[in-house]
């Protein structure tokens, strides 16, 4: 079941700190940035099939964080889905490897992730190239073992 959580802000400092690895949220940074999402989990089958389909709209702040079990070759399409987004596939330590900007909404073409993906973010498009999310970025989330982690919960 897909679990609906809060808008997340982007905090300073030590704030920052307190209030990261919270399972509603997803961190981001990069050179030059970091963002937060506030995010819904698709952690099986069922969910990653629902995805976000038939949603009219998607908060600025917030997305969808599709986990795997392990890492593997994945792709995406916009079948019913209505607004256009941005794809940000990441590895198993939360690295993102390919960032797929304006998916068109309903259109069947596969968008082909690559291999070794574990984690992806959907998130409004336009977004990832405004913010400068771009393969290197790395995440952090309590999904993300903190054992492969590039970015962990613990730091």
């Amino acid at each position: 079941m897909l679990r609906t959580l809060v808008v997340a802000v982007l905090l300073p400092g030590a704030a920052w700190a307190e209030a990261a690895c919270s399972p509603d949220r997803l961190d981001m940074r990069w050179d030059g940035g970091r963002e937060s999402f506030a995010v819904e989990i698709a952690d099986d089958e069922a969910e990653r099939e629902q995805g976000l389909m038939f949603r009219t709209e998607l908060a600025p702040a917030s997305g969808m964080l599709f986990v795997y079990d392990t890492p593997r070759r994945v792709a995406f399409w916009m079948k019913n889905t209505l607004i256009p987004l941005d794809m940000v596939f990441a590895d198993a330590t939360g690295t993102v490897t390919r960032v797929h900007e304006g998916a068109v909404p309903g259109d069947l073409t596969p968008i082909d992730g690559g291999q070794g993906v574990q984690f992806v973010l959907e998130i409004n498009a336009g977004l990832a190239g405004k913010l400068g999310i771009a393969p290197g970025t790395v995440m952090r989330h309590p999904a993300i073992p903190a054992a492969t982690a590039a970015w962990s919960c613990g730091g």
